[in-house]
């Protein structure tokens, strides 16, 4: 999953280069350590935040997407994890791909008036996800589960979620407090209505998120 965002981190790197370069701490503000965390609410950080997803292309290899410019909140207690709500909505919209064409086709309106699209169509709705629980299975782990609404259906989808990061930024770049997370699952396409060529095109999509939040 880290190598799969690299390219994103790189280019967030670039963009904050004449920030850093006005005195650049020694070391990295976000520390893989939870003492770090303050409760509170949270934002979504649109800029980095991820959602990776994997499928089997034909049996031959797979494939990845990419959507960004997440939106949302994280309510979060650190003494309490238990109690943590997060409420996302990803732009389907939005979705990138390394192929013009394949882009293209996901979002393609259908031949026919009426007719259902192959894939989200030209005006998809975003999809969100909204907690309904999270039990921690281990320091810094948790498993959340909440309802995912796709394609105009909810099923609940459980994420299996491992804490990154957290800390504040430096004051040359507002001073914010920071937290973020890595969270990966499984979900069936064909429940959510999108069975294009299942199965040439594999059914089982593949989820790895990297979530970064902001404290408001």
């Amino acid at each position: 999953m880290r190598r799969y965002l690299a390219s994103a981190t790189a280019l967030a790197l670039v963009a904050t280069a004449p920030i850093w370069a006005q005195g650049a701490p020694s070391s990295p503000p976000g520390k893989r350590d939870a003492t770090q965390i303050t409760g509170g609410t949270y934002q979504v950080d649109p800029a980095h935040t991820l959602v990776a997803w994997e499928i089997d292309h034909l049996g031959f290899s797979p494939y990845y997407g990419l959507f960004g410019d997440v939106t949302g909140t994280l309510q979060l207690d650190p003494q309490a994890p238990q109690n943590a709500k997060v409420s996302v909505s990803i732009p389907i919209a939005k979705v990138t791909t390394a192929s013009a064409g394949l882009t293209d086709h996901l979002l393609r309106a259908p031949k026919d008036a009426g007719a259902k699209p192959d894939f989200f169509g030209p005006s998809p709705a975003p999809a969100t996800f909204v907690s309904t629980s999270v039990r921690p299975t281990g320091e810094g782990e948790a498993d959340v589960t909440g309802n995912l609404t796709l394609n105009g259906v909810t099923k609940p989808v459980t994420l299996d979620v491992e804490f990154y990061g957290a800390g504040k930024l430096p004051a040359q770049m507002g001073g914010s407090e920071n937290v973020g997370f890595e969270a990966e699952t499984m979900i069936k396409r064909s429940d959510f209505g999108l069975d294009t060529m299942v199965p040439m095109l594999g059914d089982e999509v593949e989820l790895k998120i990297a979530a970064a939040f902001t404290k408001k």
